[in-house]
């Protein structure tokens, strides 16, 4: 990701958690984030060991002071993971943190003998983890019909309906007001405006996913989780606690859809979600998770578990197609760990104000093409308002739109949910009860294929989807 547009993301995320410290990562190329001057380990026998060779790496190399490392309390959850602070996080700058480099290093020579991975930076979990001008949603004419249309019907209603869980920013106060979401329960959005009447950001995030599960699935029960309700980001360390609540309030859902995650420069996943993903296998549940907005073939987690041995059955991992469906939109990440891609650049579907219009405030965007180098108008510069991702120098001043239902939006984010409203529409169509096995049914039915960078990518396409004209580039002076 270029420089400038990882500034950005970096900004958007330290506002949402400002008593965090974070930094870049790795080694300040701009992957990922990572809460400063901390380190992750398993607790028990593992996070002694880290804690001892860390204190002795740096008491031999002077890297850092021996006597701040210390572990901040013991594992209160079943993330397992407890936090190791390896130095003061008030020191130094954003751009990387050599203290949790040198920590790294030290556990290397461990980590090779053992086998697995014993420490991990803190990563930030987030949905829209590279603060894409796609993010940001878009108002669409009061005429205007969702896309993907509701279906008609996918089953018959009295049979049992697939149970899907959304863990995502929670529901719009005002959700029931758009008659798709009628079997939605969950979650309130919490703050969803300032002081001002203005639309927080991110508010909406979770009932538009939740619109697109019930527009492409009618006959589905969807609970919406507001586990993401901090603006959508999250640490590591809490990030798998969260996913265990998720399930626990409401039992092990058919599918569960998340549209988060984070690269971590690494191909064997997230130590902080590694007891739950472990769960996870020994339940049905199908983990259907965003390939995420980076344009970029690195793993992104936990969607990348999908290419992991054990996990193939358990995770399906979902990348976006461009508007017109001819290729993947050029912010979604991609690669062999990728298994599918659905339609996921400019979806419409509910955000809220139904009935009671709700202002959004944009910054001008400052950026003319696209960062990816695609030469066609894609939400890289369409609209030409990014919201808080534009340099805040006062020099720009806000647009302020207006909400009064539907909106417009892309990213993987919504096309996560597109594969899992398939996935149940087919459990209903076809009285399956195993999503597993509707997974596996509904990829071998597959007869729509996309070229992904000179593969050839399952394309998940709802028969009430439009594809939109692809607009040539604007012309520049």
């Amino acid at each position: 990701m270029p420089p400038q547009r990882f500034r950005e993301q970096f900004r958007q995320i330290q506002r949402s958690m400002p008593d965090v410290p974070l930094a870049v990562g790795p080694d300040d190329t701009g992957e990922f984030l990572y809460e400063k001057g901390v380190v992750l380990a398993r607790e028990g026998e593992e996070a002694q060991v880290v804690e001892d060779t860390v204190r002795g790496h740096f008491t031999t190399f002077a890297a850092g002071v021996p006597d701040r490392v210390r572990r901040l309390g013991p594992a209160a959850n079943r993330s397992g993971v407890v936090r190791i602070r390896v130095s003061d996080p008030g020191e130094g700058d954003a751009g990387g943190d050599p203290a949790v480099q040198g920590a790294l290093r030290a556990l290397a020579a461990v980590e090779g003998r053992a086998g697995r991975r014993m420490v991990s930076r803190n990563h930030v979990v987030h949905i829209a983890v590279n603060a894409c001008p796609g993010d940001e949603p878009v108002p669409v004419a009061r005429d205007a019909l969702p896309n993907p249309g509701v279906a008609g019907t996918d089953g018959d209603p009295a049979g049992d309906a697939a149970r899907v869980l959304v863990v995502d920013t929670g529901l719009t106060h005002d959700y029931r007001s758009y008659p798709p979401l009628a079997r939605t329960r969950g979650d309130a959005q919490v703050a969803e405006c300032d002081d001002d009447g203005i639309l927080q950001q991110y508010c909406g995030h979770g009932t538009f996913i939740a619109g697109l599960v019930a527009a492409v699935a009618p006959h589905t029960d969807i609970t919406v989780s507001g586990a993401l309700n901090d603006a959508g980001a999250v640490l590591e360390h809490e990030f798998g606690e969260k996913l265990f609540d998720a399930v626990d309030a409401g039992g092990w859902p058919d599918v569960l859809s998340l549209s988060a995650g984070t690269s971590n420069g690494r191909t064997d996943g997230l130590l902080g979600v590694d007891a739950f993903m472990r769960e996870l296998r020994a339940h049905r549940t199908l983990l259907v998770a965003a390939a995420g907005n980076n344009g970029s073939a690195m793993p992104f987690w936990p969607a990348a578990y999908a290419d992991l041995p054990g996990y193939e059955d358990a995770v399906l991992s979902v990348g976006a197609l461009r508007a017109d469906g001819e290729s993947d939109a050029c912010f979604s990440n991609h690669g062999a760990w990728v298994k599918a891609y659905a339609p996921g650049e400019r979806l419409v579907s509910a955000l809220t104000g139904f009935g009671s219009p709700v202002p959004y405030v944009y910054q001008h965007s400052t950026y003319d093409a696209c960062r990816y180098g695609f030469d066609y108008a894609c939400t890289c510069h369409h609209p030409r308002h990014t919201g808080v991702l534009s340099e805040d120098d006062g020099s720009a001043k806000p647009d302020q739109v207006m909400f009064e239902g539907l909106a417009q939006w892309s990213g993987t984010s919504f096309a996560t949910p597109v594969a899992v409203g398939m996935i149940a529409s087919h459990m209903a169509a076809r009285g399956e009860r195993d999503p597993r096995a509707a997974r596996r049914q509904l990829m071998d039915r597959v007869d729509a294929f996309v070229d992904v960078r000179g593969a050839r990518k399952p394309a998940l396409l709802p028969p009430t989807w439009r594809p939109v004209r692809v607009p040539a580039p604007t012309a520049r002076p």
